[in-house]
């Protein structure tokens, strides 16, 4: 393993924001991983596990204690079955899976970040989601001081969430198995509208795999989803906010002060409706490129808050407290943050 002290952390996040580590380890096994964390339990040490870094959102005064960042690698497939190392890296994964010939995380092209951090916020886009397919994760559990074999109904994934996330400071997820399809090199049913209307097919319908991947891979990019260092549209975080999930009395409350707006609403569990977190920020005025400073809207799309190049976290999180506040004050609903943040709050 390699450690290093006093190390920059921005340059490992797709924000490229954050201050310094105390203390620096990349590992490159399991056992490497397995031996940082148990040293600094050990010790009382604080610790942070950082994989892709496409989800975090650190401080400006960095983190005083032990990151780890996780570069194990490892594509394993038999059959239809796939594991992954926590290290890989998550769009290479889907485009070697895709080759292959196999479905079930085609919709999820060019997502940054790695493949240990798909289960902790049940990764989802486009219709698709890991929960589908995740049939066990490999994790160090740091309460029992032990590795653990977690099986999908284990793991209690729900929308962004996930037994890892509602437990951060238990579990470091080694290696993820997956479930995947032979369908003849046709993609999974579609699900999303927008995929759909972009293929000319109707839902639950397949399309050549390949050609779902591609299509998704375009979409992202026109989104500034897609990393590119040249374009600052894409230093983000992805969607910054989740999709809001409302109960009946508080859809009433939301309906109430549409105006004869059309919200997107859509059926989620529990008798619950969820909405559009892009439509709340853009209807509340937060349109595309919004902002002066060195943090913005994407100019793409309304759910990526970017640093336009010389941003601190600090201005990164007053843009996201303002289009909270914002959206809040418009409608009466309250944007969740889907970054990890560390060190600062929203």
């Amino acid at each position: 393993m390699h450690v290093e002290h006093d190390a920059p952390l921005a340059q490992l996040t797709t924000l490229r924001l954050g201050g310094p580590a105390r203390r620096l380890v990349t590992a490159v096994t399991d056992e490497e991983i397995i031996a940082t964390v148990v040293e600094a339990d050990a010790a009382g040490e604080p610790l942070l596990v950082i994989g892709g870094g496409s989800n975090l959102v650190i401080g400006d005064a960095g983190f005083d204690g032990t990151v780890l960042r996780v570069a194990t690698t490892g594509f394993e497939l038999s059959g239809t079955r796939l594991e992954l190392a926590a290290g890989e890296v998550w769009a290479d994964a889907v485009r070697r899976t895709v080759e292959a010939g196999l479905a079930g995380i085609e919709f999820l092209a060019g997502i940054p970040g790695s493949a240990g951090a798909t289960p902790v916020q049940n990764v989802g886009a486009y219709g698709q989601e890991v929960a589908s397919t995740v049939t066990e994760v490999v994790a160090y559990d740091r309460r029992e001081r032990a590795t653990v074999t977690l099986s999908g109904a284990e793991c209690e994934f729900s929308y962004r969430h996930s037994r890892f996330k509602a437990e951060p400071e238990r579990y470091v997820v080694l290696r993820v198995r997956f479930a995947l399809e032979d369908a003849a090199g046709l993609s999974s049913p579609v699900q999303y509208a927008e995929v759909a209307r972009t293929l000319g097919v109707e839902a639950e319908q397949r399309v050549e795999l390949r050609k779902a991947y591609e299509t998704v891979l375009r979409l992202r990019a026109g989104k500034g989803m897609v990393l590119d260092p040249a374009d600052h549209d894409t230093w983000s975080a992805g969607s910054f906010f989740t999709n809001p999930v409302l109960d009946p009395e508080q859809r009433a409350a939301f309906e109430a002060r549409l105006d004869g707006r059309a919200a997107p609403l859509y059926p989620a569990p529990g008798g619950c409706t969820k909405t559009s977190a892009a439509w709340l920020i853009d209807q509340a005025g937060f349109t595309k490129g919004y902002g002066t400073g060195p943090a913005t809207l994407s100019t793409k799309h309304t759910l990526a808050l970017t640093n336009r190049g010389a941003a601190t976290t600090a201005d990164l999180l007053a843009l996201a407290r303002e289009i909270r506040d914002g959206v809040r004050a418009a409608f009466g609903v309250e944007l969740v943050n889907e970054p990890v943040t560390v060190g600062v709050a929203l």
